[in-house]
């Protein structure tokens, strides 16, 4: 399954990233990947990506992560709802309310 996502690139505690298009098994990192297309810096928020060739691999059947989906929404390149991307609160269950009951 084709993936469109980040690949991380920069220094240590400077971020950036390439916006690539990959197999969804292979890591980003590996390097099989068949398409550059476009670039992120979280820092100052510069995000360069090439709309044409996202929309082709869109319609090929590649889906794009969550990250780069709300990316492409904010640049106006696909259409629809944000997705949340940050894992949801577990709330710790209370064993020691049980504990000093018994």
């Amino acid at each position: 399954m084709l993936a469109i996502r980040l690949k991380r690139t920069g220094r240590t505690n400077d971020p950036s990233f390439k916006i690539v298009v990959g197999e969804k098994k292979y890591s980003p990192k590996s390097g099989k990947h068949f398409e550059y297309l476009g670039s992120y810096n979280p820092r100052t928020k510069h995000t360069v990506i090439d709309a044409e060739r996202v929309q082709e691999w869109i319609k090929k059947g590649a889906q794009a992560s969550g990250t780069v989906h709300n990316l492409l929404l904010s640049k106006g390149i696909v259409k629809g709802k944000k997705v949340n991307v940050l894992p949801k609160k577990v709330v710790a269950k209370k064993e020691s309310a049980s504990e000093t009951a018994s």
